[in-house]
Parts: structure tokens; sequence; C-alpha cells
């Protein structure tokens, strides 16, 4: 397979999409590893599975209307496969392996049948001391933008899915892009306000415009680089409850096709201005978990 991603709204080719079957039961609150799905689990609303399997398949029938060619990760039994996202990112045509959270370890052993399809020199190996998911990289054609987390508490906060090497490596790997780090707000126990990945703050969508919820980040002047670079009259700001609800968290199919939750009223009503065509697929017993439309996709090719 022949991988290309320089940006996240050219015409989506090939997507590895989650899945939902078989995902385990309930998990303990030690299990857990994001504050929304502890609240839920708490709350007894944590989503079940039959639930999350027909809102996958939704999803899935868009990219099927839109002549996407779907990949799925090989199944493990009792394992919450939900967010490939999280298992890797492609760069140009370099597919990053990431180094995800322990508890998950099983879910990179799913993606063996689909590595097997790429060349091996095109396969990078992140090293351990560099911790990097797919929902911190954004990809802007000669810009990478990079969530990460730096607190003290690093090492015990279970939402800090990228540590500031990995804005360095990156760099590294690529001398010729511009790699530019935003740090994120982080909490254990609280889902409001926190941002779990970049892509639950900011996403680029359409031709030159954006979504941005300021709240995310740590540092003003983060958010407000990427205004000017958008510019204030081409981006769509999230407030807290929206970011809450993973209004940032859509996907872009092409740069006039996005799907999103039929609940996001006023970001719909704006894409729809933008003339952007906006596939409406509810996702309400995912998002219960933090993640949203971006978290369960990886994209494997687009077409410049």
């Amino acid at each position: 397979m022949n991988l290309n991603i320089t940006n996240e709204t050219a015409p989506l080719s090939d997507v590895l999409l989650g899945t939902a079957e078989s995902c385990g039961p309930v998990p303990d609150l030690n299990e857990i590893y994001d504050p929304k799905s502890r609240m839920h689990q708490l709350a007894g609303t944590y989503p079940v599975e039959t639930d999350m399997v027909l809102e996958l398949a939704a999803f899935q029938d868009i990219f099927k209307k839109y002549g996407v060619s779907v990949h799925t990760p090989r199944r493990i039994e009792n394992c919450n496969q939900i967010f490939a996202r999280d298992t890797g990112f492609v760069i140009d045509d370099y597919f990053f392996k990431a180094n995800i959270l322990p508890l998950r370890e099983k879910e990179m052993e799913a993606l063996d049948d689909l590595l097997r399809d790429i060349a091996p020199q095109k396969q990078v190996t992140v090293p351990e001391h560099i911790h990097v998911e797919g929902g911190d990289v954004i990809v802007d054609h000669d810009s990478l933008f990079v969530g990460y987390y730096n607190g003290s508490d690093y090492t015990e906060n279970i939402t800090a899915r990228t540590n500031i090497h990995a804005v360095s490596a990156l760099r590294d790997f690529f001398p010729k892009k511009t790699v530019i780090g935003f740090e994120l707000k982080k909490s254990n126990t609280n889902p409001r306000g926190i941002a779990l990945h970049l892509d639950c703050c900011f996403q680029p969508v359409g031709r030159g415009k954006a979504i941005l919820c300021p709240e995310g980040f740590i540092h003003a002047k983060d958010w407000q680089y990427l205004v000017k670079r958008y510019g204030e009259q081409h981006i769509f700001f999230v407030n807290e409850e929206e970011m809450f609800q993973m209004n940032c968290n859509i996907f872009s199919i092409a740069p006039d096709v996005v799907v999103s939750d039929p609940s996001f009223d006023r970001l719909n009503s704006w894409m729809h201005e933008q003339k952007i065509t906006v596939e409406e697929v509810s996702y309400q017993e995912i998002g219960k978990q933090g993640g949203l439309f971006r978290c369960s996709t990886l994209p494997l090719k687009r077409i410049n």
C-alpha cells in the first residue's frame, strides 16, 4: 500500500476504521484511561457494545457512499479497538507506530495485517522515551501541529499522551517542515476544560478554515498563533461545553464533505454556510469514551 497524508482535508482514499466488536464488558475504574469514560462508568451510563457497533456501521456506510476503502484492525477478543487514531498516524508516506499506554498494548498487535502491506522502510517505530499518539498530530502541508504536555505530573497524568520529546523528534525527522508544539490542559478526573488530544480542541476543515477551542490550550500564545495563521474570519470558535461534547473531533472526507454529529447544531450550520456538505452520524455513545470521529479513524491515503 502506498501511503499519502499531507493534510487533513484532501479527498480520502483509504482509512483504518476502529471496531467496537468484542470490546469487552464495562471496565473497572482502574482500567479506564480518560476522565469522560470514568464519569460515565460512575454514573452507570457507560456505552454498550451493540450501540457502538451500530454507530461505527453508520460511519462506515458514509465512507462507502464516497468510495473510500475501509480497513479494519484484526479483532482481538474483549479489547476496546474503537480509537484507531491512538495507535499510529501517517505523515507523507510514513506510518508512525505510536507508543500507546501500557493498558492498551494489545491494540498494537491488531495492526499486524495492515503493516504487512506497508513497505518496512516506510514504517517508523518511535523510541521508547518518545510518547506520541495520532490524535495529537495534525498535518497541514508543510507544517505539523503537535499537542503535548510537559507538566511535572506528566508520569502520573493518564491523559498526557504525547511528550515534548515527540515535538523534537518530528522536527528531526522532517527538517523541511515547520513543526509547532501546543501544550494542552490535562486532568485525570475532570472531563471538562481539558483536551485529551490536540484534535479535541483544534482541527483544520474545508479549504483554509479551522475549528478551534481556546480553552483547551495552556498558553494563550498557542491558540493565538492559529488564529493568526488561519485568520479569525475563517475560524469557528468552539466554547468549553462544545469541546466537552467533542465538536472539534469531526472528520473530513474531502474539503467539501465532513462527517459530524447531528447534535452539533451551531457547528453544522457554520459548515453549511462554508458550502461544506455535512454527513450526520449519531456518535453519542462512542463519544462517552472521550473520542469521536477523528479519534476512531486513521487515514492512510488522501488524493492531493
